[in-house]
C-alpha cells in the first residue's frame, strides 16, 4: 500500500467521526492550517537559499497570474 492510500485511509477514518458542521469546519481548518504551515516551511527554505528575496515577493504582488478565460470557444 503507497503513502498516498494509507494517508487516504487515515483521513476516511477522521472523517467518519465528524458529526456537524462545527467540526467540519473545525477539521477543514486544521487541514488549510496544516498545508500553509508546509508552504511557509518552503518558502522560509528558498529565502535561506537566497532563490528568492524582497524583490522576489514584491514582484509576486503585482504579478497577474490568473488563467485566462476563454468564453467564446465555450460558448454554443
Amino acid at each position: 500500500m503507497s503513502y498516498s492510500e494509507m494517508a487516504q485511509l487515515e483521513l476516511m477514518n477522521a472523517l467518519n467521526s465528524i458529526n456537524s458542521e462545527a467540526e467540519l469546519n473545525e477539521f477543514k481548518d486544521l487541514v488549510a492550517r496544516y498545508f500553509a504551515a508546509k508552504a511557509q516551511k518552503a518558502i522560509d527554505a528558498l529565502w535561506d537559499e537566497g532563490v528568492i528575496d524582497e524583490e522576489t515577493i514584491e514582484q509576486w504582488g503585482t504579478e497577474h497570474m490568473r488563467t485566462p478565460y476563454r468564453y467564446a470557444s465555450h460558448r454554443s
